[in-house]
């Protein structure tokens, strides 16, 4: 997945400030004005590529990160917010306007949410009191669920990682506070700080739910404890990515084998689906300490872990002292944050993940037309196209696995712009509750929404993404690709200012190839042309495949980000290939357009160099120290500085158009150079 890419001309608008009269203020290069010089591109090319804006715009201090995604999002964020305006003046004509208004309405009316306090959560405290046996505990995890309150485990429901035409439902690891198992256990001092803060932050949390200081204090460690042995028995996040070890079936018959404590019958009843006969359970030896919990831990205990569930996934809609003290432990402490950002910009985060769909239609229709979207369709057939001619001629793949490659990259299927049909959120109600009671109807919407397609033909069609996001995907069970409008975006540019050269770096490289190759990377390769988790590969090719991959493994796990801290190679190693993916296929599509064949300069600039540095524009940004280690143990990506130098380290093109040399600190003997793709 990526986070950053290209602008279509609908979607810009004019970012630039104009001046009065006729003559309009001349923009700078789009890439050169980034550069900073004094850098030798072979020691750093991020640095050399982005370096100079890095030193110009700091961290603002509500931000853990400023990066081109957070200049594409300013731009998003008003229009957005022109959007919810404007509906509030439409709400009397149409349902979706209605529905729009009321929810940002809602969200920003802070005096009606301060003096509500706690009491719009009075019916789930209530509904915890009475909780008495694991019984009557497992009804309201199941009813707090629906909700999007998720304790104790994770629930979804997606496609069958074995036969793509079913949706399945998923029980997950989960359940705990900080954001994964790593965060227990590791003895560094940054992440052995953060565990003491949490406790810290539980107790504060706590005594904001009235209880007195030596309460609160019992009761943090209390949920300390009991999350630390949910720990225990969680995975780690490269494990995480094997999708054959996170299969496995179970008829809901069958679950007692894992927890004999719970009725799965009931809990299945209990949320709404009576249909379901068989789950996926994720990681089984997680079931079975949960099961040792449940019978060890008294009830009590988990009444005081399951109260924090609930102030937990309700604190960002509630009155201030909840928010603050959120933002203070999750944004502050792990992520590096100084200040909150504006409550208009965290509504819209939050509306987008409830019903960015439905604000996407709206949006789709101001700022991306059908021009847009064919241009960027075009792209991915050349991409395709790229790819196509690598496959064909790669020297360490049989002619048997070749062929199915060949037929998997052919039936890709591409979604560009906007879905061509819109979900119906017509009864989702949102109305003038508190806040957080409009979150609650929003999230048992969506839980709805998933259990009805149990049993039914998959919808392919359907969308994961709201086209306003700047984001794309690659779906291995629906072997797809996925760009939305948003991901098209450099902010202060129009479509037509920016040269083929840049485009082919920012766009089809790091967004269109990238994707592409998801299909193709450790995880992606071991589903079928058919969306279905199936061995296609010989058994030669797939430990050919096996032995490069490992060279991209070692060459990441020597990247050394923060402190101590190292990039995890195997857990990357998906997202790294797929960098490295892109910018090879970008090169191959780019070398044959018009720009490249002519070589002229621009800027000073050869179209080779333009190419390079537009990929790496998508990357422009700095962390503070707190998000990157955050980054380091949480996220599958690499921290943006090494998604350049990686993978621009095993890229041929690159040393002979910066004439990267034996000495520079990027540079890797061919024979250690990987070659994948």
């Amino acid at each position: 997945m990526k986070s950053t890419v290209f602008i279509a001309a609908a979607l810009a608008g004019c970012f630039a400030a104009c001046k009065s009269g006729d003559s309009k203020p001349v923009k700078p290069d789009v890439v050169a004005a980034n550069m900073d010089t004094t850098v030798r591109p072979g020691d750093d090319f991020f640095l050399y590529a982005n370096g100079g804006w890095i030193k110009r715009n700091p961290i603002p201090a509500e931000e853990s990160r400023w990066t081109i995604s957070n200049l594409v999002n300013e731009e998003l964020y008003k229009r957005v917010r022109t959007i919810n305006e404007k509906a509030i003046t439409d709400s009397a004509a149409n349902r979706s306007s209605r529905q729009l208004a009321n929810f940002w309405l809602s969200a920003m009316d802070t005096v009606a949410i301060e003096k509500a306090g706690l009491q719009p959560l009075q019916g789930e405290l209530t509904q915890l009191n009475a909780v008495s046996d694991i019984p009557s505990m497992m009804k309201l995890v199941a009813d707090w669920q629906i909700k999007g309150i998720s304790p104790c485990f994770s629930m979804f429901i997606f496609q069958d990682s074995k036969n793509s035409e079913q949706m399945a439902m998923y029980l997950y690891q989960g359940g705990l506070g900080l954001p994964n198992r790593d965060y227990y256990f590791n003895t560094d001092s940054r992440t052995t700080n953060i565990r003491n803060e949490y406790v810290k932050h539980l107790g504060k949390m706590f005594r904001l739910l009235g209880d007195d200081t030596t309460i609160a204090a019992n009761n943090a460690a209390s949920v300390m404890q009991l999350e630390t042995r949910l720990a225990k028995a969680s995975r780690k996040l490269e494990a995480l990515r094997d999708p054959y070890a996170n299969y496995n079936k179970f008829a809901v018959s069958d679950l007692h084998q894992l927890t004999p404590a719970v009725d799965w019958k009931v809990w299945r009843g209990n949320i709404g689906a009576q249909v379901l006969d068989s789950v996926i359970v994720g990681q089984p030896e997680f079931f079975k300490e949960l099961q040792s919990a449940l019978t060890s831990i008294p009830i009590a205990q988990w009444k005081t872990y399951l109260r924090w569930n609930l102030i937990s996934s309700s604190a960002d809609y509630l009155s201030k002292p909840f928010v603050d003290e959120d933002f203070n432990f999750y944004s502050r402490i792990i992520r590096g944050a100084k200040e909150q950002r504006p409550r208009w910009k965290r509504v819209l985060d939050t509306q987008k993940d409830v019903m960015g769909e439905l604000v996407g239609k709206l949006f789709v229709k101001e700022y991306f037309d059908e021009t847009a979207k064919k241009r960027y369709a075009d792209m991915v057939e050349a991409i395709r196209g790229a790819l196509k001619a690598r496959i064909e001629k790669l020297d360490w793949m049989s002619d048997s696995t070749r062929q199915k490659a060949l037929h998997k990259l052919a039936t890709m299927k591409k979604k560009v712009g906007y879905p061509d049909t819109w979900k119906d959120f017509s009864s989702m109600e949102i109305t003038s509750a508190p806040y957080v009671i409009n979150m609650q109807q929003a999230r048992a919407w969506w839980h709805q929404f998933y259990l009805n397609k149990l049993g039914k033909p998959v919808d392919r069609t359907e969308w994961d993404m709201p086209p306003q996001e700047y984001n794309a995907y690659y779906n291995p069970s629906n072997n797809e690709i996925v760009l939305p409008a948003g991901i098209f975006t450099i902010p202060g540019y129009l479509d037509a200012e920016v040269d083929d050269a840049v485009v082919y770096g920012y766009a089809a490289a790091s967004t269109i190839g990238h994707e592409i190759t998801h299909g193709f990377d450790d995880e992606g390769r071991k589903f079928d042309a058919n969306g279905n988790l199936l061995s296609w590969w010989t058994e030669a090719d797939e430990k050919k495949f096996n032995k490069k991959a490992q060279v991209m493994i070692d060459q990441f796990n020597g990247y050394v980000v923060v402190d101590t801290l190292r990039i995890n190679g195997q857990a990357t190693l998906g997202e790294n290939i797929a960098d490295l993916g892109g910018i090879l296929l970008g090169w191959d599509a780019f070398v044959q357009t018009e720009q490249y064949k002519k070589g002229d300069k621009l800027a000073g600039l050869s179209p080779a160099q333009r190419y390079f540095l537009g990929y790496s524009l998508g990357w422009l940004g700095h962390a503070q120290k707190e998000s990157l280690a955050n980054q380091l143990l949480t996220d599958v990506h690499s921290p943006a500085q090494y998604r350049v130098n990686g993978p621009m380290a095993d890229v041929d093109a690159f040393y002979s158009t910066f004439d990267v040399k034996p000495g520079d600190k990027l540079y890797r003997a061919d024979s250690m150079r990987v070659r994948i793709w």
